[in-house]
């Protein structure tokens, strides 16, 4: 049987030898504080993305800086975020492959089913294993000081953690987010998992019931709907993923019935209840719902509580977060914020590029600006939806008029081929040209295949550009070109038909 983990640290549950290497990496017991020494160019209060990118970048630049974490350096990523729900994705992949190999000649394979353990297990391994480019160390190893505790600003240019004041001419604020909790009667007596707890489980519910149809939610209903529990969805909206295309999130819908999700969307619960080991959610209308397990997929609220950002001269509101300008700066001039704390934008990517920003700016007296990046980001369920830049909807906010084209995976031969016909590629354009002002895809790896439509728009590429880039054959990626085709075949006008018609006839 496992240890149990430091009570401070129930996500580190169970305590095997392989939460037991995290813990050694990303918050080692026997950590020593080091003692502070003179004025700091920079302090990061948080190890997240965010934190360690500013960190690293600042030190590599020579400035003497100091990092503060109080939980795990690597933030939510590492620990209870990207790494560890990846993983469980790739496992109910492969699980959902091998039940559909039948499609594709493959025969004996009718008692088909998930060793949860083993799959837990492989999640906690591999997370240890890339635990080390978190790790305190590597960061103590590039001359930075790192401290393990809670930081809180005493004034507008001081720092204490672990009663000691660190002095610093910049900081940046990179705290992060935690899980949202609903204020429903009875929710807290449910002892809800979230996204910071789900991945401490060794045995897997038989009915689980996910409060929340984002990107989290629908994630992990879809994945442990395929390692064998009863899964509902419930969701207050008409739709899930209600910040995405309607389209793209109708195929997502699809494909959670197919496996076996139970949608409920426009749902509203009025209380839960203890009936033994089972949890009652009791919806408005009178209808209830059983389960062994529930998880909170409902948002991520920003951490500021506790960081004494009113000495700091820094403004902030408990859901908005930190609030700072175009450049990252907060009101007060010396300190920068990035991440999940201040921004809308909670993604891992997003939070790196934000921080190089701030190394920009606070480092070198710069002005980038966080609204000239092209952030994109993808929902790994299957299919996936990826997405950048502007939806129609904003579009039509800001006032600008476009055209769309669209071509579906069952028009492209690579996709037939493998079977993953359930997708599209839809691109906007300023209407009458073909500069991409968003775009949407949906598909198998629609997450690896949206970078090409991001450094277009990033580079000032159009979709005339993707028409001409020479793409292999067969590949699932072609659907890209085939818009910008779909874009060159608007150009071939009847005055442009009628002007060729002249020249052949011209030329016989």
């Amino acid at each position: 049987m496992s240890l149990q983990a430091p009570e401070e640290f129930p996500q580190a549950n169970p305590f095997d030898q392989h939460n037991q290497r995290l813990i050694a990496n990303v918050h080692p017991a026997d950590w020593v504080n080091p003692a502070p020494s003179g004025r700091y160019n920079m302090v990061v209060i948080g190890a997240g993305t965010a934190g360690l990118v500013t960190a690293a970048g600042a030190a590599g630049l020579g400035a003497k800086v100091a990092l503060i974490e109080r939980s795990f350096m690597g933030g939510d990523c590492l620990n209870v975020g990207c790494v560890p729900s990846k993983a469980l994705i790739r496992c109910a992949r492969a699980i959902a492959d091998v039940r559909a190999a039948g499609e594709y000649g493959v025969r004996g394979l009718d008692d088909v089913h998930a060793d949860f353990p083993a799959i837990m297990e492989r999640m906690r391994r591999l997370r240890a294993d890339i635990s080390p480019t978190d790790s305190a160390k590597r960061f103590s190893d590039l001359g930075i000081d790192v401290f393990m505790g809670d930081g809180k600003f005493t004034g507008r240019d001081t720092v204490e953690v672990d009663g000691q004041i660190l002095c610093f001419a910049r900081a940046c604020i990179a705290t992060g987010a935690r899980a949202v909790v609903l204020p429903i009667p009875g929710l807290a007596e449910a002892d809800p998992l979230t996204n910071e707890t789900i991945f401490s489980l060794t045995e897997l519910p038989k009915r689980l019931t996910i409060v929340g149809g984002g990107p989290i939610g629908c994630e992990l209903a879809q994945s442990f709907a395929r390692f064998g529990s009863k899964v509902t969805l419930l969701e207050v909206n008409t739709q899930i993923l209600i910040r995405e295309d309607p389209d793209a999130a109708a195929r997502v819908q699809e494909s959670l019935v197919k496996d076996g999700v139970t949608l409920r969307c426009g749902v509203h619960i009025e209380s839960i209840e203890m009936q033994g080991n089972t949890r009652v959610i009791n919806l408005k209308g009178g209808e209830s719902i059983e389960a062994d397990q529930i998880l909170l997929g409902v948002g991520r609220a920003p951490n500021v509580d506790g960081l004494g950002l009113e000495q700091a001269g820094v403004e902030f509101d408990p859901r908005g977060g930190v609030k700072v300008n175009d450049n990252l700066q907060t009101a007060n001039p010396k300190i920068y914020s990035a991440g999940d704390v201040c921004s809308v934008y909670k993604f891992t990517h997003a939070a790196d590029f934000m921080a190089r920003i701030v190394i920009q700016n606070a480092m070198f007296f710069g002005r980038s600006k966080a609204s000239a990046l092209t952030i994109p980001w993808c929902t790994y369920t299957e299919p996936e939806i990826a997405h950048v830049g502007m939806y129609p909807k904003d579009a039509k906010e800001k006032g600008i008029a476009i055209d769309t084209f669209v071509v579906e995976l069952s028009d492209v031969d690579r996709a037939i081929l493998e079977g993953d016909t359930e997708g599209f590629c839809k691109v906007h354009v300023r209407k009458g040209t073909d500069k991409i002002v968003g775009a949407t895809l949906v598909a198998r790896h629609a997450g690896d295949m949206i970078s090409e439509l991001t450094v277009a728009m990033a580079a000032g590429a159009g979709l005339g550009t993707i028409a001409k880039s020479i793409h292999p054959y067969p590949t699932t990626a072609d659907v890209i070109r085939k818009t910008g085709d779909a874009y060159n075949k608007t150009r071939f006008t009847p005055r442009v038909a009628k002007l060729f018609e002249t020249i052949l006839r011209w030329r016989r």
